[in-house]
């Protein structure tokens, strides 16, 4: 067999056990995909009833009753940051990555002016390649199963802020939509008392149509409904985006792999093409030869 013809054949080999690889790795994703999936669909209208009626009931509430109600002038914000622990899931990270420094041009903050919290191992590789300052990088689960996971990180930003060691803290992760679409967003969290800048999100107050709730019973008082209920808020509102990130994550990573499958299957076939042509060229120089030499023997 011609050196050619060999070479082809070990590109076949190979490809084809990659194809095999990628087709596993699709189905483990989809696998993965389907859970992640029914836990944010389960807990997305509580997350949403719950930001919507602290957002509506803000309003009506002194800011001085709860430190986390605080709007004071920026001077340090901080940005946390949620990604995968791992690759092979296309333009997923670089693409949350990417929404997080474009939130900076957009408010006009300054590099040193804004710390980088992360919760995935591969937002802080691509932050620490961008000379980021990164304060604290939590690790985390590739399946988050319980909210007790994520409460290292919403203690750090509810503590910093109300420590005053920063002044404005935003969220950056990938809202799931479908399993063909993920759409990177920016979640501002505190103060709470800051009214949303990011349309299209969940946390605007909803619309009243005219009617003005005026007066709201607290009980015990209020100061202890809002200390129970705040920090609370913001752990759930943290979980949820942690849920959404996972979701998009499996989706964007069986998408990948099903198009590397596809195009190993398309390359399959043009090395299967190239191998028949090669082969056919070998056995038609080996007719001529024959027959050259019948041709000379006569």
């Amino acid at each position: 067999m011609p050196q050619a013809s060999r070479e082809i054949q070990r590109r076949l080999k190979s490809v084809r056990s990659i194809k095999k690889i990628t087709r596993a790795m699709e189905l483990v994703a989809a696998s993965k995909m389907r859970k992640s999936v029914s836990r944010v669909v389960a807990t997305r209208p509580y997350a949403d009833a719950a930001w919507r009626m602290v957002m509506s009931l803000i309003p009506k509430t002194n800011p001085s009753l709860h430190p986390l109600l605080d709007e004071r002038k920026v001077r340090k914000a901080v940005i946390v940051v949620l990604s995968s622990n791992r690759g092979l899931c296309g333009a997923f990270n670089l693409n949350v990555i990417h929404k997080a420094l474009q939130l900076l041009k957009k408010e006009g903050w300054r590099d040193d002016q804004v710390d980088f919290i992360t919760f995935g191992k591969k937002g802080a590789q691509i932050l620490a390649s961008l000379k980021r300052p990164i304060i604290a990088d939590y690790p985390k689960n590739d399946v988050t199963a319980s909210i007790s996971e994520i409460l290292p990180v919403s203690n750090e930003i509810i503590e910093g802020f109300i420590g005053k060691k920063y002044d404005e803290v935003c969220l950056a992760y990938t809202d799931f939509r479908s399993s063909l679409r993920q759409e990177p967003r920016i979640r501002h969290l505190l103060p709470l008392a800051k009214p949303s800048r990011f349309l299209g999100q969940v946390g605007e107050a909803p619309a009243t149509d005219g009617k003005d709730v005026s007066e709201y019973l607290f009980e015990p008082s209020k100061n202890e409904v809002l200390e129970a209920l705040l920090p609370r808020l913001i752990e759930v509102q943290v979980f949820q985006a942690v849920l959404e990130s996972e979701a998009s994550e499996h989706s964007a990573r069986m998408l990948a792999m099903r198009n590397a499958t596809d195009s190993a299957t398309d390359m399959i076939d043009d090395l299967t093409f190239a191998f028949n042509q090669a082969r056919q060229a070998s056995i038609t120089a080996e007719l001529a030869e024959i027959s050259s030499a019948s041709a000379a023997v006569r």
